[in-house]
């Protein structure tokens, strides 16, 4: 998943960073109302995790400005603000969820993979398709319930892919989805991943096929495939 990080805290926000990144995420990270709502304007992320204390303007006004540019990003709320009426202005403005400061990693973690989930339309961490399971919290995915050895990248493909399976998911989106602002991007790095993943699952009666000119497309398995739940 691609987040964008806001957070003006940068011993808090390179902690936070860190841990989305060991997580398989990719994560940009800016500390002002103005450059997020700039990163925002000019780029697609599947997450924001926006505090509300921000130097220029408020996390309030970031999220004022997403909404007003109709976006629908999930929007993750970080304040050390705990009255009632905040977390009700934050919410009227849009915003998806609320964590107030001091938290635990591992509910950013888990409150990260129930927006993702609403955002996909699922009810659970696990995507089937038919002899396939991909554990989304876990990262590992499975055939027949024996695990496949993927790398974090492959799996992060996969995960995308399948997460919007029968539909084209774009190479940009690909790259943008894997890769933060200081990373190197080779569009040929994803056509390997890719070439990898169908490899690895080429007997499953899942495939991957690549839409000349618009992006990649992972088959949802015909019902009455082997395995299919």
């Amino acid at each position: 998943m691609r987040i964008l990080l806001v957070e003006d805290d940068l011993i808090l926000a390179d902690g936070i960073a860190h841990a989305l990144r060991s997580s398989g995420h990719a994560v940009d990270c800016v500390a002002t109302g103005p450059d997020a709502d700039a990163a925002l304007a000019a780029q697609g992320y599947e997450l924001v995790v926006l505090d509300v204390e921000l130097p220029k303007f408020d996390g309030f006004e970031v999220l004022r400005r997403l909404r007003r540019r109709k976006s629908s990003t999930p929007v993750l709320v970080l304040t050390a603000r705990d009255a009632v009426h905040d977390r009700i202005r934050g919410l009227d403005l849009g915003a998806d969820d609320y964590l107030t400061k001091p938290f635990e990693m591992g509910e950013l973690h888990a409150r990260i993979r129930a927006l993702g989930r609403r955002a996909r339309g699922a009810a659970e961490d696990r995507i089937v398709l038919g002899r396939l399971e991909v554990d989304v919290k876990g990262k590992r995915a499975f055939v027949d319930g024996a695990g496949i050895d993927l790398s974090a990248r492959e799996f992060a493909v996969l995960e995308l892919l399948a997460a919007r399976v029968g539909r084209v998911v774009s190479k940009d989106a690909v790259i943008a989805s894997l890769y933060q602002w200081e990373s190197e991007v080779s569009a040929n790095a994803i056509e390997i991943y890719v070439h990898r993943l169908r490899r690895k699952l080429q007997d499953l009666g899942v495939g991957i096929r690549t839409v000349r000119g618009l992006g990649y497309l992972l088959d949802r398995p015909e019902p009455d495939a082997p395995g299919e739940r």
